[in-house]
């Protein structure tokens, strides 16, 4: 069984408000919400803002207009969603990086979803998280995730090939006569083939020896808020966050670099680009483990190479999960296009990253 997130002892309990917000009318369940959190704030004066890079949730921020600091930001979980998100892990997750300063504050859940404070700063897009300023500040915040002890004193277990299996499960009758999609069939490789992919995987890269740690699992671009009055960047959208392998987290966030909704491969980071990142990150979660900075050519070599082979597995990953949403979600997005490019560049890649020899 994977690991389960411990919420440090003494944290509030999360208020539970029993209001179910219809995804038809975001704005409406919000208000009622405020009337909760927010009783002084005069219903009449509530500005609502609506936030559309989700691919799982519908986002409201909700704030006076003489007091714009203090959005209130309300999600509404996604049809389905629970099929792949575990709410009360994320619920967990939520509290411990909150209770390490890397995570802002949850005001209540409700029905269908959860509400908290807003973080100021600007979304990052593919070519900021290349700028070399801010490339450090997501390699360091990382590495503080990546040191945070969440666990009951047992050896972690990685959540990675559980969960994969639980998305293939959910896509497998995709693949016979009763399928829903027939598109599926038609674009995506078998499920003979993808099954044994998924085996080879598992005994492949768990023999890495890449170190098991909390993860936020879903680094994208939009994920990451830079405060460039304060000067530095905070992770948002924890609902895949969970114990996982180190190199996992790091590949995904690399496969990241080329987007989403325009994917462009050619903006995976170089090896250059990467040894960069990945020096800056060894430093930070050496420094936050072990109380050193040094950092040797072997570990670096070591940590690029499991990185890219870890990246391997976040293309099915997230192919599978795009399998699902194409199956379920009623969000405006070409979910079943974009699992097809992650398997296609899982299978592309495949060969060149399996070459690389971690040294001895």
């Amino acid at each position: 069984m994977e690991t389960q997130i411990h919420v440090p002892v003494g944290s509030p309990p999360i208020p539970k408000i029993p209001v179910f917000v219809d995804e038809r009318d975001v704005e409406g369940g919000a208000m009622k919400l405020m009337k909760e959190l927010r009783p002084a704030w005069e219903p009449s004066r509530v500005q609502a803002k609506f936030f559309t890079d989700g691919t799982t949730n519908k986002l409201v921020g909700c704030y006076l207009e003489d007091t714009p600091e203090d959005v209130v930001l309300v999600r509404v979980y996604g049809n389905k969603t629970e099929l792949i998100v575990d709410r009360d892990n994320e619920l967990k997750s939520f509290q411990v990086l909150h209770a390490n300063g890397c995570a802002p504050r949850i005001y209540c859940t409700f029905l269908n979803g959860i509400c908290y404070e807003f973080m100021p700063g600007d979304a990052l897009g593919t070519q900021d998280v290349r700028d070399p300023f801010v490339l450090r500040l997501i390699a360091r915040e990382m590495a503080r995730i990546h040191a945070i002890h969440a666990h009951n004193g047992c050896i972690p277990k990685p959540h990675l090939w559980i969960k994969m299996q639980k998305y293939f499960s959910l896509v497998a009758d995709e693949f016979t006569e009763e399928a829903s999609n027939i598109r599926i069939q038609q674009r995506v490789p078998s499920k003979a083939v993808l099954e044994q992919e998924m085996a080879w995987m598992k005994e492949h890269l768990s023999t890495l020896g890449s170190p098991v740690v909390l993860c936020h699992n879903d680094l994208l671009c939009k994920n990451i808020i830079h405060n460039s009055k304060e000067g530095h960047v905070r992770f948002i959208d924890y609902e895949y966050s969970s114990y996982n392998y180190q190199a996992f987290d790091i590949g995904n966030h690399f496969n990241e670099f080329a987007g989403m909704a325009e994917l462009d491969y050619g903006l995976y980071p170089s090896r250059e680009l990467q040894m960069e990142w990945l020096t800056v990150y060894l430093k930070a979660f050496k420094l936050f483990t072990k109380n050193t900075e040094e950092v040797s050519a072997r570990e670096l070599e070591t940590l690029y190479i499991q990185v890219n082979k870890f990246a391997l597995a976040s293309h099915f990953f997230w192919g599978f999960w795009s399998l699902i949403q194409a199956k379920y979600s009623k969000i405006d997005f070409d979910f079943l296009g974009y699992a097809v490019l992650r398997f296609e560049q899982y299978f592309k890649t495949k060969p060149a990253v399996m070459a690389l020899q971690i040294p001895e």
